[in-house]
């Protein structure tokens, strides 16, 4: 499961208010969350926010990302975000340049034995494969 930090749109229709919740990035917009973080209200002059920090900062040690709204909020109250950099493909090594080759591959582990399938699968699958052979030949 990954977590979003993101806002939840709340309020009437053309008088947006926003939840900051901790959410499944599987999850819709506005659908079951975590946590309530804090809210924000982007009408009042000068606009409203607030935020549990010490939530925030939790859920973003633990792995979370915030969305893009969010995470510009949060850099304006002064929360650090931490996103680990990306892999670099090449590295310089005394001024030649070297490829870093990938990581081997994992080996899938192999079934000890044959899958047994029941008497009404295996003939199910025998019939499938007879009308899949018919149908080529035709």
């Amino acid at each position: 499961m990954s977590v979003v930090i993101r806002l939840m749109r709340a309020g009437a229709k053309k008088r947006p208010f926003y939840r900051m919740v901790a959410a499944d990035s599987r999850r819709q917009r506005d659908g079951r969350f975590l946590e309530i973080l804090g809210h924000y209200n982007p009408l009042k002059q000068p606009y409203e926010l607030m935020i549990h920090k010490d939530r925030v900062e939790m859920w973003l040690s633990r792995g979370a990302q915030p969305s893009e709204q969010a995470a510009s909020l949060l850099r304006g109250i002064g929360v650090v975000m931490h996103r680990a950099s990306a892999p670099t493909k090449k590295t310089q090594d005394a001024g030649a340049d070297v490829m870093l080759k990938p990581a081997a591959k994992a080996a899938s582990p192999r079934r000890a034995k044959p899958r047994v399938l029941s008497a009404r699968k295996a003939h199910r699958k025998a019939t499938r494969k007879a009308a899949r052979q018919k149908l080529a030949k035709v």
